[in-house]
């Protein structure tokens, strides 16, 4: 008897109506990774990338390696001064993260709060594929 109440209570715990109220693994990886922006660190960025990964820009052509993905990431951060990421919504399944976000984002005077959506593919903890969806001219609008 005690057992059954035991999973009645995390059942209700964890279900509300149809919905799985739990947090995999693959969504926190990425929720860690929107955080680190914070830190204009593309040394600490670039690790959550598989060695053979894809940062795909979307308005921009994809950047495939670590390496390569790091040496992007230290360009397009350079002239940053700060940047908060928040989460507006995000949704996984299994090894797909969906993150909308808006990105704000200085560069001494000149800020811009851009509205992005992230898709993640993951393999063993790890980006494997990163397509970012933005409007670069918001973008290099606010920054020029």
């Amino acid at each position: 008897m005690k057992k059954i109440l035991s999973v009645l209570v995390v059942s209700n715990t964890l279900f509300r109506g149809d919905c799985l109220i739990v947090n995999e693994p693959n969504e926190d990886v990425i929720r860690d990774f929107i955080v680190t922006w914070s830190n204009l660190d593309a040394n600490g960025l670039a690790e959550y990338f598989t060695d053979d990964g894809i940062y795909h820009n979307m308005p921009m052509e994809p950047v495939s390696g670590k390496e390569n993905i790091r040496n992007f990431i230290a360009g397009f951060i350079q002239p940053w001064t700060n940047t908060t990421w928040d989460i507006l919504s995000i949704v996984s399944k299994g090894d797909i993260v969906i993150a909308e976000r808006l990105d704000r984002t200085s560069a001494g005077e000149k800020k811009v709060d851009l509205p992005c959506a992230g898709v993640f593919e993951m393999e063993k903890g790890k980006i494997k594929i990163l397509r970012d969806y933005f409007d670069s001219n918001t973008y290099f609008k606010a920054m020029n």
